[in-house]
């Protein structure tokens, strides 16, 4: 048993130079750790609130240290000298000393820092590597026991049945709030197949991001590096960019549909002005909920999406559930602006069938425990699990170890490229080097 003593918080910087929270427990046994939390730029309304200074003398009132102080002030003297290892207690603590929905008192990123920190804390202190934990955790302290198991240095534990590891999204191209603003589509995304390894599956994913980056410089489509680390091409039309990525991956050594696929991240609710869907910038009038659906159905179909994610508003539920029966039964339809790691709105959508996987922001939320709660039910219903990143990131990898730990379907990381998104990615890579998968 291993009891906190104190804990101390610092601002540091995020991916976008933007100040963010990086918070150090100090254990009674000597061990000291920490984490770091994310922000997004494209966030849904319905996420817990994130606590910013508002001094618009400092980073332009993006400054924390008002989350800080709350950190040291009012935090520490809830969890000081409780056992590291009682998750639940620590966050549950946290959670009704805030007292508000939304976590807006002390702020989602002041207790979230607090709680991931708490785990890796306790991980170390039962010497066992953080996704083994988590795993610990997310089965209310009974881990699970599979083939192969005993390949594992250390213990007789795995997180993936059958030996298989999760997919990543990468990244590809970025649009909307994450890139130059001329694409109204947020995230183009290449899925490897299934069918790979997670080595195999990495190496893809850097090769075609290799290969479009030649492409672009060859043709002379100007573009910088979004939030993600996905190219800013100067491009105006969505379906020029499937069109292009389709030709550079059946040019490549990979086979479009077979080896590798397309995904989409829409984050729809920011064309999604007076009922209407504005894809096209130069639309004034847009599509309305019908002839928008009929549209992503025509896209599906035409490119063999894998995947949409937040392909409608964060509060038209029967736009979501209109096309979940249209085209659920081929492509994931992924809630993230609409679910926002939320337990209640999640039931929501199981009940209304308005969609069939979700997307994982553990600050969308604010607590480890509250993450693992939603993974849970989401499972429950089968819905499948994306474990994702924020556009503003730290090199923290805490959430590869997450995607192991509760055997997450994908992982979204961005591209393969940009330190703080690689990071994670090479966590993934050492944690199957240990499971030998």
């Amino acid at each position: 048993m291993a009891r906190i003593i104190d804990i101390k918080a610092r601002e540091i910087l995020d991916s976008r130079g933007t100040p963010t929270i990086e918070t150090v427990i100090f254990l009674d046994n000597g061990i000291f750790t920490g984490a770091s939390v994310p922000s997004g730029a494209s966030t849904g309304k319905h996420e817990a609130f994130e606590l910013r200074d508002s001094d618009k003398a400092r980073y332009k009132g993006k400054g924390v240290l008002k989350a800080i102080d709350n950190i040291q002030n009012k935090i520490l003297p809830l969890i000081k000298d409780i056992d590291v290892t009682k998750q639940k207690d620590i966050d549950a603590k946290m959670i009704e000393a805030d007292a508000t929905p939304n976590k807006s008192n002390f702020g989602a990123n002041s207790i979230l820092s607090v709680s991931l920190a708490c785990a890796r804390g306790a991980s170390l202190s039962l010497q066992m590597p953080l996704y083994k934990y988590i795993n610990l955790l997310s089965h209310s302290g009974k881990p699970r026991l599979n083939r192969g198991a005993s390949r594992i240095p250390g213990g007789s534990w795995t997180s993936q049945d059958d030996s298989t590891a999760v997919t990543p999204m990468f990244n590809i191209i970025n649009g909307g709030l994450h890139g130059s603003g001329n694409l109204s589509f947020q995230e183009f995304l290449l899925i490897p197949d299934k069918s790979k390894s997670y080595s195999q599956s990495l190496q893809m994913g850097a090769e075609l991001y290799q290969e479009i980056k030649t492409y672009l410089k060859e043709n002379k489509l100007n573009y910088s590096v979004g939030d993600e680390g996905g190219f800013t091409p100067n491009l105006r039309d969505n379906e020029k960019v499937l069109d292009l990525l389709r030709e550079i991956i059946d040019s490549s050594k990979y086979k479009y549909g077979v080896d590798v696929h397309l995904g989409l991240d829409l984050a729809a609710s920011q064309y999604y002005k007076i009922s209407c869907y504005h894809v096209l910038k130069h639309d004034n009038k847009g599509f309305d909920s019908h002839t928008y659906i009929d549209y992503l159905e025509k896209l599906q179909k035409e490119y063999s999406l894998f995947s949409l994610e937040d392909p409608l508003a964060e509060d038209d539920w029967d736009s979501w559930i209109a096309l979940t029966a249209k085209i659920g039964d081929k492509t994931k339809i992924i809630g993230d602006d609409l679910l926002v790691t939320n337990r209640e709105r999640l039931n929501k959508a199981i009940k209304l069938q308005a969609a069939n996987s979700v997307l994982i922001k553990v600050n969308q939320i604010g607590t480890l425990t509250e993450t693992l709660e939603v993974i849970r039910r989401a499972k429950e219903a089968n819905f499948t699990v994306i474990i994702s990143h924020r556009s503003g990131e730290t090199n923290d990898d805490f959430i590869a170890d997450l995607a192991v730990g509760v055997s997450a379907d994908l992982v979204k990381f961005g591209a393969p490229a940009r330190g703080e998104r690689v990071a994670k990615y090479n966590r993934l890579g050492q944690i199957y080097e240990e499971l030998r998968i």
